[in-house]
């Protein structure tokens, strides 16, 4: 390093994937294929329908061979990210799409793709939760993968590059480029486009890829082969680091790496506290390609299993087959421990499928998640018997999301138990006896915690929610971020009454919401009494650190006086205080 250099430039992105990596930038064209649109006569429809139909099969043939490559390099646990894609490549609301507008708008193969895509985007763009969101990046990959056959351009290999201490900069990547990345070459990796909930940012994190994402113009910038390092953790890119600059982030590497090391040493021993008190510390998981990583830091089980993506990215509903296996994958996974399944939790004006509902005006508040399954019977019990099917291959349970009042609990467990007698009448095996839980994410759920609490055998916590239908808050608006406040006394309160009225009951109180990842927050958890908290796997070993140097005892006392605040700046002060004299080894 040149200590006299003068041309070091900061960046800043998203941290999509924890660690620290020091190496060399190396541009990699992952550019978007630039469409015109053309119009064409009525003589060329049928030559750009075919242009477009061998574009889709030289796709597929593609994938197929990235499918091929990857169960002999990986084996059989990442390969559903291929298979995501392969089912999209099948999708009518794609295929014959594209073919509708070629021949209805007489334009060319490349641009009614597009076209099409561009509709996809606006359905995605509307939903709510971050996670789903995000899926419409599998449909952008799948389109770019046809586009390129159509017009010819290849794209470097990722699997291929040569050298060592890498850090890939591209507009973009995919997840099959993710999971053709030699770790012994390629180190880290910065793109223009991304976020943290994209499928590119969880298999980086599940393969423990230091990564930085949503840069906008990184590759913009003339910087292909001079020194780089990238944080993960707070979202930083350094170009051209002074030797000062080179110093610190190599010692802080050091440090995180350590870190790291010692929270794995954690991996294997008990989630209790000093004083020998249990809480079990989950994952919550979307692909099968977590359950490594998960079970590597030490996770107890699935705590939080979302079934959305199966609906998604497609014309027709999932039918029962392809649901029991998809289940099945992941229990059997993780099996002997636990997998904690949520029903279906989005509208139905977000899925690409032959639902035909209606358009609401609000649809965050509409006909979404448990009310969407009620109000189809024959699709919630489709999901039902191959939950249950499930869980004859391991240890299962199963809960219902955005629960208002007793009736939709009612009705849900009615449609179990017609489940359960279909199944039992067909000689089919499942768990007769598996365990059913709800969400608490509305307050109104809050409010009656104690007589939904007779009706179900556990409670799981969405906080996401929770937080922001208690304070009236969209979390996504950037003009109301600040008063997205887990701390706020209305929350801390409603947390406690959930808790109690679980106890009360003699059941769990679990939480899945982002909350139970913050290591910080673990001493607010521990005193109120939840039982189980269930995150990202890679979050696990700090949250575990934290658990085992507190005391129940302690941690009722912080809560006692956190609940005796007025504001939630309030909390945050008496906390962070808390954190600093208690447990500032856990958070260096």
């Amino acid at each position: 390093m040149d200590s006299a250099r003068n041309d070091t430039k900061i960046f800043r992105g998203i941290e999509a994937s924890s660690g620290i990596a020091i190496g060399t930038a190396r541009m990699t064209d992952r550019s978007r294929v630039a469409v015109t649109e053309v119009s064409i006569g009525d003589d060329e429809v049928a030559q750009e329908c075919a242009r477009f139909q061998a574009a889709l099969q030289d796709a597929r043939n593609e994938l197929l061979s990235i499918k091929e490559h990857l169960a002999a390099r990986r084996g059989p646990e990442h390969l559903y990210v291929v298979d995501t894609h392969l089912l999209i490549l099948e999708d009518s609301m794609l295929t014959r799409g594209t073919l509708d507008l070629i021949a209805g708008e007489r334009i060319n193969a490349e641009a009614a793709l597009n076209r099409n895509l561009l509709k996809f985007k606006e359905f995605f763009a509307a939903i709510e939760d971050d996670y789903l969101r995000e899926r419409v990046g599998d449909v952008e990959t799948v389109v770019e993968r046809i586009m390129r056959a159509m017009v010819g351009k290849r794209q470097e290999c990722i699997g291929s590059i040569d050298g060592g201490k890498i850090i890939i900069v591209a507009h973009d990547l995919s997840p099959t480029d993710i999971l053709q990345i030699d770790k012994d070459k390629v180190i880290g990796f910065i793109t223009d486009l991304g976020g943290r909930t994209s499928h590119t940012a969880i298999l980086a994190r599940a393969l423990e890829i230091p990564a930085v994402v949503g840069l906008e113009t990184i590759t913009g910038e003339d910087i292909d082969g001079l020194p780089m390092i990238i944080d993960g953790t707070d979202g930083t890119v350094v170009v051209n680091p002074d030797l000062q600059t080179f110093r610190d982030y190599l010692r802080r590497k050091q440090h995180y790496d350590y870190l790291e090391q010692e929270f794995l040493k954690l991996r294997d021993l008990p989630s209790e506290t000093a004083d020998g008190h249990r809480v079990c510390l989950m994952g919550n998981v979307e692909f099968s390609e977590e359950i490594p990583t998960l079970k590597g830091h030490g996770g107890e089980g699935v705590g939080l299993y979302r079934t959305e993506m199966l609906y998604m990215n497609r014309q027709g509903l999932p039918d029962e087959e392809e649901q029991y296996l998809a289940y099945s994958a992941i229990v059997e996974g993780m099996a002997p421990l636990p997998v904690t399944i949520r029903t279906l939790d989005v509208g139905g004006d977000k899925l690409a499928t032959d639902l035909h509902l209606e358009d609401e005006m609000n649809p965050a508040l509409g006909l979404r998640a448990i009310r969407l399954s009620l109000r189809k019977p024959d699709v919630f019990k489709t999901q039902l018997r191959a939950i249950l099917r499930a869980s004859s291959r391991g240890k299962v349970r199963i809960f219902f999301p955005m629960i208002s009042g007793i009736e939709e609990v009612r009705a849900a467990k009615a449609l179990l138990e017609e489940a359960k007698g279909e199944l039992r009448a067909a000689g089919v095996p499942f768990d007769d006896g598996i365990e059913v839980g709800i969400m608490i994410e509305i307050p109104s759920a809050v409010v009656i915690a104690d007589i939904l609490a007779r009706e179900v055998d556990f409670f799981s916590v969405g906080t996401n929610d929770l937080i922001q239908y208690s304070l009236a808050i969209d979390r996504t608006n950037e003009h109301l971020a600040h008063l997205y406040q887990p701390l706020h006394p209305a929350v801390l309160r409603s947390l406690r009454m959930v808790v109690d009225a679980a106890h009360t009951a003699g059941i769990h109180a679990c939480m899945c919401g982002e909350m139970a990842g913050e290591a910080r927050y673990l001493p607010i958890l521990l005193g109120l009494g939840f039982d189980e908290l269930s995150m990202t796997g890679v979050s696990i070993p700090r949250v575990k650190k934290v658990l085992r140097r507190a005391t129940r005892a302690d941690a009722e006392q912080l809560v006692a006086r956190a609940l005796a605040f007025s504001t939630a700046a309030e909390v945050e002060a008496y906390l962070s205080g808390e954190i600093s004299a208690r447990y500032s080894e856990s958070f260096d």
